[in-house]
């Protein structure tokens, strides 16, 4: 069964959860995962992917956008849309509700910035996903 983390961040900036998100990416892939972003819309594909170039000089994550033909040769994939292509390990979740496909994934990583509208839809995703009986953690980044 899928395992869902929520990442509270507290910023209010979206600028700072897509930051942490490329963090994130770095830390889960050299635990040997793949990855999946599923970003709210193509703007912000296109934003995470420029990040993921440029937030680290010294950091390399192989990554592509889910529609390449080369996605299988990359252990990152990023997109807006219900494909998914090969990732089905870890999902990072950009978008202000729980995608159909979630439950493809081992993990789901829900991060969240301190945007009122944003922190009502999540809490909400939290019942979701509580009351069908997914293994939830909370990471509180406030602290």
């Amino acid at each position: 069964m899928t395992q869902v983390d929520f990442y509270i961040l507290p910023t209010t900036e979206p600028e700072t959860q897509l930051h942490f998100v490329c963090r994130l990416v770095e830390k889960v892939l050299h635990k040997g995962h793949k990855v999946y972003i599923q970003t709210t819309d193509k703007a912000q594909a296109k934003e995470i992917d420029r990040l993921l170039w440029e937030f680290r000089p010294d950091s390399f994550i192989p990554h592509l956008m889910v529609d390449d033909e080369k996605i299988q040769e990359v252990p990152v994939a990023i997109g807006h849309t219900d494909d998914c292509a090969h990732h089905h390990d870890v999902m990072i979740n950009l978008c202000p509700h729980v995608p159909d496909h979630f439950s493809r994934f081992e993990r789901v990583a829900e991060v969240i910035f301190q945007q009122e509208s944003l922190l009502k839809a999540k809490r909400n995703d939290w019942r979701f996903y509580k009351e069908r009986g997914y293994v939830l953690n909370r990471h509180d980044m406030r602290r």
